[in-house]
């Protein structure tokens, strides 16, 4: 009965582009929203050169100038990890019996390393119909929409019926020890305290032209670890160099990795995705993930399927070489040489199994490989709960009409992970769309403009279908 909410009456169909990619001029209202977005863009918010700190500093001001006071608004962070601070904030309603609703979202951003990019990484540029920048996209876009709507409910004297609640945390991205969405979950659950969160993760997909495809909602995602595969040697001196190499022999166990495939796992909803996403695209790209939603073991069109990486990676568990040391002198034989292999986990495999997969590819018992970090726990995959998705359908439906609104596992992960130990559920909305992800966490990142804009006026008529008004 749940399921038949978001499949049923949803006709595949699609915008044409002119609706989709047509130049306005801003109003002065998303005007003020585009200047909240340069900021939080604007401000390296990395764990290596940047501060979240900084940020919630920013928009601190911006929301006490907006209304809220010392009572609305909690900051917090690491003694040790000063620089990775956010912040809480919260719109009171007037029920007694509704439980609150509580928007995530984190301010850091991957590293951006100015040499590779062509434009400043922390300086936002609009080109071609696009916002380029680090984090445009991950995810201070709908950083920006959630602090803009909390702007807007307070300045329009909205009153809510249900309470809202704003958590900025750092520490998604990783390379650091602290993570403020971990933190809240375990030392403040009461403030976060909610019946369901909105968090990053859906979204949609357009052709590459603007055409909008499909909506997804994200009801669960991939486990993100790393492990450590590492060589060793005796060494020596460089003027006699011997086959027996630690370099070579990481270089061997490297060539492993990149050809290990894991096999497809389907589930009910990356099935129901795949079936419902195929029919909307009406190309062979979609009729091959038609096929292959019935039929797994159908190699041909896997083949089409695996073309597009998005949903080769949903299809199943992925490990990739992303970083990689060795040696220690110029002159001298190395005695060492190791590598991170981040893998994306899906649901019904395990930190183990995965490991095992790929010692059994690289198949060398001089090669270790052992669990490098612990990311946190699996992500407990949320109810497709009526009440939620409902609003979110009868929205989109309203905002995006023709567009399928599919739910789909993510094939990354987030800071949903840490709220199945307080018993939320985290679902990753739709409505801003984009292509070949964006560039995210990889050079020139980017959003289409329009997007931009058309997500704010989605997202912001769901949270009112959620909060209501007194």
């Amino acid at each position: 009965m749940r399921k038949s909410i978001w499949l049923a009456g949803i006709a595949a169909l699609t915008l044409p582009l002119a609706a989709y990619a047509q130049s306005t001029p801003l109003t002065a209202d998303e005007t003020r929203f585009r200047d909240l977005y340069r900021e939080l863009v604007e401000t390296d918010t990395s764990a290596t050169t940047g501060s979240c700190t900084a940020l919630a500093d920013k928009v601190e001001r911006h929301l006490r100038e907006s209304g809220y006071g010392d009572a609305d608004i909690t900051r917090f962070a690491s003694p040790e990890r000063p620089r990775e601070g956010g912040l809480v904030v919260i719109l009171p309603g007037s029920s007694k019996s509704l439980k609150p609703l509580l928007l995530l979202g984190h301010i850091d951003v991957v590293t951006a390393k100015r040499a590779d990019w062509v434009r400043d990484p922390y300086v936002m540029v609009e080109e071609n119909g696009y916002y380029y920048g680090r984090g445009t996209a991950d995810m201070k876009a709908m950083d920006a929409i959630w602090i803009d709507a909390m702007r807007r409910f307070r300045e329009s004297g909205y009153h809510p019926k249900r309470t809202i609640k704003l958590a900025l945390t750092c520490g998604e991205e990783g390379g650091s020890p602290f993570n403020g969405a971990e933190w809240l979950a375990k030392n403040r659950p009461e403030l976060i305290a909610a019946e369901f969160a909105l968090n990053e993760g859906g979204g949609g997909r357009t052709d590459g032209q603007g055409k909008l495809l499909t909506a997804s909602m994200h009801v669960g995602e991939k486990a993100s670890q790393s492990y450590r595969i590492e060589t060793t040697n005796v060494g020596g001196h460089s003027s006699a160099p011997v086959r027996d190499n630690a370099i070579y022999q990481l270089a061997d166990a490297l060539v492993k990795v990149r050809g290990l495939e894991f096999p497809i796992r389907f589930n009910p909803t990356t099935r129901a995705f795949f079936a419902r996403a195929g029919a909307a695209r009406g190309d062979d790209l979609g009729a091959a993930m038609i096929v292959l939603s019935k039929n797994p073991a159908d190699s041909v069109a896997e083949g089409v399927v695996n073309r597009d990486k998005s949903y080769h990676s949903m299809l199943r568990t992925t490990c990739v070489a992303t970083l990689i040391d060795g040696g220690h002198a110029p002159n001298a034989l190395p005695q060492r040489a190791g590598a991170n292999i981040n893998c994306r986990i899906i649901p019904g495999e395990t930190v183990e199994s995965t490991r095992a997969a790929l010692a059994a590819a690289i198949g060398d018992p001089g090669v270790t490989v052992k669990v490098a970090n612990e990311r946190g726990p699996i992500a407990v995959p949320p109810p497709l709960d009526p009440k939620v998705i409902g609003p979110m359908t009868t929205v989109a439906a309203k905002h995006f009409p023709g567009v399928p609104l599919l739910p789909s596992v993510g094939a990354g992960a987030s800071d949903a992970v840490y709220f199945g130990q307080i018993k939320m559920p985290i679902y990753g909305v739709p409505g801003i769309f984009g292509e070949d992800m964006n560039g995210v966490h990889g050079l020139n990142e980017r959003m289409r403009v329009r997007s931009l804009y058309e997500g704010r006026d989605y997202l912001y008529d769901l949270v009112k279908a959620y909060i209501g008004v007194a």
